[in-house]
Formats: C-alpha cells, structure tokens, sequence
C-alpha cells in the first residue's frame, strides 16, 4: 500500500507495486506542495483511503499532472478522488485516454500555479513525450522515465532481467527501448538543457530513487545518447 515518504520541505512521493510484462518494475508518486499551500501531484498512483487521508492532510489537491504517454494508468483515480484538480498530460494523452477531461498540455511553459516553484522540459524527439521537472526549493529533479536505477530486486524474473540488459546497479536506460528516442539529435538538446538545472536529488518512478551524485550519475547513465 502506498503510503507518503518525506523527502525534503514541501515534497513527498510514495511508492507503490506495479507490473510491467510481468516484471515488478513498481511506480513512484511525487507530492509537491506549492507556494500556494496547494498541491501538486506527477503521476499518480493508486489512491487508496489512507494516502487519500494523508494527501487531504498536507493539503488541497489542484492539480494532477501524467508526465508522459503512459504514467496514465492510475490518472482515472485521482480524478475521482479530486474532481475539482486540473489534469495535465502530452497533448497527444488526449487520444490516448478519451476517457479522461485534460484541462491543459505539458510543454515547456509552466502553469502560472505553479511557475514560482517548479521549472519544466519536454523531451523532443523521444515517443515517450515526457516533460522532466525541476524543484529548486529541494533541488530535486522530478521525472518518471527519464532514466531508470534499479540495483535489484525481490522477483527473481525482473532481476534475470535486469541483469540480461545489464542494466542492475546502473543508472540509464534499457538498452532494449532506446528505440523509443527517434530524433536523438534534438532529445540530446532537451537533456542537456535539463542538465543545466544544479539538482541534487532524482526521484524516478521505477528503481530507487538517486541521491548520491545524482547529476553525474544521470549525465553519465544518458551519455550514449
């Protein structure tokens, strides 16, 4: 059950299991409160009673935001939880989830609710379509896909896995879905803009979250690309 983890003033995340083709990749929430006293939730997880009851506790919840084409899985709940948030996503989600009322796309440009505490890139040229966050106030990087560090895991499958894309213990990206980075020329230049932010910490969805050398440590994991 997920349940929220403090990671510095104003941010928190949970974390909760999910599959992926069988593999226990897991996905990770991050809760950030903003100037406003508002909250900010990037890509959902399950809404259960108690991390409902947790989240009313830190605040309202305004807005919701799916970073890419598929942290979506979980938007449906949050919305029912919080009808009234405003629900962000790649303009292309829209399509996607027909389902779900976006109020907004991601782009580079912040909301005005929350261009005081978070900046933003979309990353071009990848059909991931992801918008990576910066949280000064903590120097934290938000992000769901951009890289991933799994030093292992309790399934035996998924490490098997991890271990056969030689990717257990190593900050990057699966070697089999960088397929996914169809222009790498102009993904580059959105990664290196997001390199120019001085963060400290990155919260990831799937792995563990970086907080030793964390900037070298995703500079060095995307430097093939």
């Amino acid at each position: 059950m997920a349940v929220l983890q403090k990671l510095a003033d104003n941010l928190w995340i949970a974390f909760h299991d999910h599959r992926w083709l069988g593999l226990h990749v897991g996905t990770r929430m991050t809760v950030v409160r903003l100037t406003n006293g508002s909250l900010w939730l990037h890509s959902p997880v399950h809404i259960s009673a108690r991390l409902r009851e947790e989240l009313d506790g830190l605040g309202q919840v305004t807005h919701i935001v799916c970073p890419n084409l598929y942290h979506h899985v979980y938007a449906g709940e949050a919305v029912e939880a919080y009808p009234r948030a405003m629900l962000h996503g790649p303009h292309a989600l829209r399509q996607k989830r027909k389902d779900l009322s976006f109020a907004a796309d991601l782009s580079d440009t912040p909301h005005p609710d929350w261009a005081d505490d978070l900046k933003q890139v979309t990353i071009e040229g990848c059909l991931l379509a992801e918008t990576v966050f910066f949280h000064p106030a903590s120097r934290t990087l938000i992000s769901s896909d951009l890289v991933e560090n799994f030093r292992t895991s309790p399934h035996w499958p998924t490490r098997l896995f991890l271990n056969i894309c030689g990717i257990r213990g190593q900050i990057t990206w699966n070697p089999l879905l960088r397929f996914v980075y169809r222009d790498r020329k102009v993904a580059r230049a959105c990664i290196d803009r997001v390199l120019t932010w001085p963060f400290e910490r990155v919260v990831i969805a799937h792995g563990d979250i970086i907080v030793d050398h964390a900037h070298e440590g995703v500079e060095r994991g995307l430097s093939w690309l």
